[in-house]
C-alpha cells in the first residue's frame, strides 16, 4: 500500500513539474502562430457585415495560409480546351471566387498578456482586410497589395480564449490597371487574372505578437561607405501616457557570425515630441562591402530598456554606396551592368508568389546559373523572402509600385493608396541591401508633373535607392529621353533611334559589328533596355503534366488537341526546337548588342522564362517553372552573359573563305563589361 502511494505521489509531482513547466513556457510566450485550420464563409451577396458574420461559427474549414483556388472553393471552371479566347489568352483557374470572404477561428491569449501591446500581422493579402475581436470590429482597415496587413488589437484582446474574425475582400478598390488581358480588372502584375491570379486568402506568416507598451515599431538602416557608419533611425511607440526613459543598446554582427562590433548605449526619453530615435554607429575601419561577388551581411541589434520593460528587435543590412556617375551605374566606386529578367508573379502551381525563401532560392539561383545578376518586379514587389534570398546571393533588384495605368493622377483616391503603399515599402523592405531600383510602376501615362512630383518625394524620403518616373511610357512627348529628375532610364528606343532589336533585327541583315552608341549619345543618367527579346517559341507540350496546381493549361491543350487532329503532333518537339534555336540567336545578338553599346547600364528581358498571361506569351529559353527547355545550355548562355564577355566586332554573320591565307577576317576584341 505504501508503495502504490509513493507511486501516485511521484505521478502527481511529475505531472505537477510537467504542468508549472507548461505554465511558465505558456506565459512566456511573446508570439502565436496563427496559421493552421481557419473556418470560412464565402460572402458573394455581400451581406456578412449586415448579418453580423463576424458573429458567427462557419461549417466550412481552409488551411491557412492558403487561397480558396487552393482549397477548391468558389465557382468551379466550366471552359473546355479550345483555339478561342479566353482559353488561349490565359491559364485557366480551377477554382475562381472575386468577393468578401470571411475566416474565423479561437486563440488563446497567455495572462502574462495583460496590459501588453498586442498586434496582429497578416503576411500577405489582396486587397482589403477588416478584423474583428469578440464580436467588436478594430478600426484601420487595411488595403495593401504588397506589404503585410497589421492590426493593432491591446484594446479588444482579452486573457483566454478570444474569437477572431477577418473579412478579406479581392474586389478591386483603386485605379492601378491598364485595361486588357482576359479581365476587365485590367493588368498590373500586383493585381491581374493573368499572372498572379486574382486569388483570396492570407498568404505567408500569420501571427499575433505581445510587447510591452513602450515599443519598436521600426528601424531603417542607411549605410555610408566612405565614412564607414550607418545611421539608425529607430521609431518608438507607446500605448499609455506614463512617462518613458531609460536606454537604447545597438550592437551590429556579421550575420556569418565572423564580425562583432561594439556595442553603443544611448540614452533616451520618450514623450508625444520624440519618437524617434537617430545615431550613427561606426563600423570600424574595414567594414566587409555588399556586391553580386561578395554579398556581406551585417545585422543590427536594437534594444530599448527601461521602466522594467525590454523590447528588442533585429535587422539585416549591408554596406554598400549606389551612384550613377558618368551616366553609368557604380556599386562602390566600381562600374556595374545589369544583366536582367522580369519577374511578372508568374507562379502556376500556386496562382500567388512564393512566401518562403527555398523557393525564391530556386528563381534567384536559376537567374544565376544562366549569368544574371538582376530581376525587375515589373507593377508589383515582392514579398520579404524575395529580398532575403536577393541580399544572400547578391541580386540587384529593381521594384515597383503596384501600377500599370494609363490614368495617372486622375484619381485623388489612387493617389493616396500610391503614397501610402510606398511608405510602408520602405518601412518593410528599405533596409535590403538588394533593394536598389525602384520605378513608379510600367509604361505610365499621362501625368508626369505627378510623377516628377512622386519621385522627388520618394528621394527625399529614402536615399537608398536610385529612382526613375516610369519603366518606359508611350505618351507622347516623353519616353524617349530620360526625366529631369530620373536617376536612370528605361527605354526601348530614344529620340535619337531604337536601343533594342525588335526595332532593328527585321530591316537590316545580320552583322555583329553594330551597337546603339548613336542612339545614346548624350544621355547623362544611366540606360536600361525595356523589355528586350519577346521571341517567341512553340509550346512545349510535354510541360502540360507539370500543371499540377490551381492553373489548368487549356491553352496547351488546345494546341495539342489541335495538332493531333491534323496528324502533326510527332513534329511538335521540332516545332519548339526549330523555334527555340531562332530564339537563343536572336537573344544573345540582343543581349551583345548592349554589351558592346558604351552608354547601356543594363538590359531587362522579357523574359528568360515563359510569359503565359498576355496572350501566352512563350517567350522564355525556360518555362514558366523556372526550368531549361532544352534549347540552349546554360553555360552557353553564360557565354555572352556574364560579369565578363569577350566581344568582338564581324562585319557580317557569315564568311565563304575561299583562300584562307589571304582572306581570313580582321577580329578586333573591342572590350569587356561587368
Amino acid at each position: 500500500m505504501k508503495s502504490k502511494n509513493r507511486f501516485m505521489f511521484r505521478i502527481s509531482f511529475l505531472l505537477f513539474v510537467l504542468l508549472q513547466a507548461y505554465q511558465f513556457a505558456f506565459s512566456a510566450q511573446t508570439k502565436i502562430d496563427l496559421s493552421g485550420t481557419w473556418q470560412i464563409a464565402l460572402d458573394s451577396t455581400d451581406s456578412g457585415i449586415n448579418e453580423k458574420w463576424f458573429n458567427t461559427d462557419f461549417r466550412q474549414n481552409i488551411s491557412l495560409p492558403g487561397t480558396t483556388d487552393i482549397a477548391g472553393l468558389g465557382t468551379p471552371n466550366k471552359l473546355k480546351p479550345a483555339l478561342d479566347k479566353p482559353q488561349v489568352l490565359f491559364l485557366t483557374r480551377k477554382h475562381k471566387y472575386i468577393g468578401a470572404a470571411w475566416y474565423t477561428r479561437e486563440i488563446e491569449i497567455p495572462t502574462s498578456w495583460k496590459n501588453k501591446s498586442v498586434q496582429i500581422m497578416f503576411e500577405r493579402v489582396l486587397w482589403e482586410s477588416r478584423l474583428w475581436i469578440n464580436d467588436v470590429e478594430v478600426p484601420a482597415k487595411q488595403e495593401s497589395l504588397v506589404t503585410p496587413h497589421f492590426f493593432d488589437i491591446s484594446d479588444f484582446v482579452k486573457v483566454g480564449k478570444n474569437k477572431i474574425s477577418v473579412r478579406i475582400d479581392n474586389r478591386k478598390k483603386y485605379d492601378i490597371s491598364v485595361p486588357g488581358g482576359n479581365s476587365p480588372l485590367g493588368l498590373a502584375h500586383a493585381y491581374t487574372e493573368d499572372t498572379q491570379t486574382i486569388w483570396s486568402g492570407i498568404i505567408g506568416k500569420m501571427t499575433c505578437t505581445a510587447t510591452d507598451r513602450v515599443c519598436i515599431s521600426d528601424v531603417q538602416l542607411y549605410p555610408d561607405v566612405d565614412k564607414k557608419t550607418v545611421k539608425v533611425v529607430v521609431k518608438l511607440d507607446k500605448k499609455d501616457s506614463k512617462s518613458f526613459s531609460g536606454k537604447m543598446k545597438l550592437q551590429v554582427k556579421a550575420v556569418d557570425g565572423s564580425t562583432k562590433l561594439p556595442l553603443f548605449t544611448q540614452k533616451i526619453k520618450f514623450n508625444e515630441k520624440n519618437k524617434t530615435i537617430e545615431t550613427v554607429y561606426a563600423m570600424g575601419e574595414n567594414p566587409k562591402l555588399w556586391n553580386e561577388f561578395q554579398p556581406f551581411l551585417y545585422f543590427a541589434e536594437v534594444s530599448v530598456e527601461g521602466n522594467k520593460t525590454v523590447n528588442s528587435t533585429e535587422r539585416n543590412f549591408g554596406m554598400r554606396k549606389l551612384t550613377n556617375k558618368n551616366a553609368a551605374f557604380q556599386l562602390n566606386d566600381a562600374n556595374i551592368f545589369l544583366r536582367g529578367t522580369l519577374e511578372c508573379a508568374i507562379f502556376p502551381l500556386t496562382g500567388h508568389p512564393p512566401m518562403r525563401r527555398a523557393e525564391w532560392t530556386k528563381v534567384f539561383g536559376t537567374a544565376r546559373e544562366w549569368g544574371l545578376n538582376h530581376l525587375r518586379f515589373h507593377s508589383w514587389c515582392p514579398p520579404a523572402a524575395a529580398f532575403e534570398v536577393a541580399d544572400s546571393m547578391g541580386f540587384y533588384l529593381q521594384v515597383e509600385l503596384p501600377l500599370w495605368s494609363l490614368t495617372v493622377n486622375k484619381d485623388s483616391a489612387t493617389n493616396r493608396f500610391l503614397y501610402d503603399e510606398a511608405d510602408r515599402m520602405i518601412r518593410e523592405y528599405g533596409n535590403h541591401p538588394s533593394f536598389c531600383f525602384w520605378s513608379i510602376g510600367n509604361e505610365l501615362q499621362p501625368d508626369f508633373n505627378y510623377l516628377n512630383a512622386f519621385v522627388d518625394r520618394l528621394k527625399a524620403l529614402d536615399s537608398r535607392h536610385l529612382y526613375t518616373n516610369t519603366s518606359y511610357t508611350f505618351e507622347k512627348g516623353h519616353g524617349v529621353w530620360s526625366e529631369p529628375n530620373d536617376d536612370f532610364y528605361i527605354s526601348q528606343m530614344t529620340k535619337k533611334g531604337w536601343v533594342r532589336g525588335q526595332g532593328v533585327f527585321g530591316s537590316e541583315s545580320p552583322a555583329f559589328n553594330k551597337d546603339y552608341s548613336a542612339a545614346t549619345e548624350g544621355l547623362t543618367v544611366p540606360l536600361v533596355t525595356h523589355e528586350i527579346g519577346q521571341y517567341s517559341v512553340y509550346p512545349q507540350l510535354n510541360e502540360i503534366t507539370k500543371y499540377t496546381g490551381v492553373l489548368d493549361p487549356l491553352n496547351f491543350k488546345a494546341i495539342k488537341a489541335d495538332l493531333e487532329q491534323r496528324n502533326l503532333i510527332a513534329k511538335a518537339p521540332d516545332y519548339t526546337l526549330a523555334s527555340g534555336k531562332l530564339a537563343a540567336v536572336l537573344y544573345k545578338e540582343e543581349i551583345e548588342r548592349a554589351l558592346k553599346t558604351q552608354r547601356i547600364s543594363g538590359f531587362q528581358l522579357l523574359d528568360l522564362h515563359d510569359f503565359p498571361g498576355q496572350g501566352t506569351a512563350l517567350v522564355g529559353l525556360l518555362d514558366a517553372f523556372w526550368d531549361s527547355k532544352g534549347l540552349i545550355a546554360a553555360e552557353k548562355f553564360r557565354e555572352f552573359c556574364a560579369p565578363i564577355v569577350p566581344l568582338a566586332r564581324f562585319a557580317k554573320a557569315i564568311y565563304k573563305i575561299t583562300k584562307p591565307a589571304r582572306l581570313q577576317p580582321k577580329l578586333r576584341i573591342i572590350r569587356t563589361k561587368l
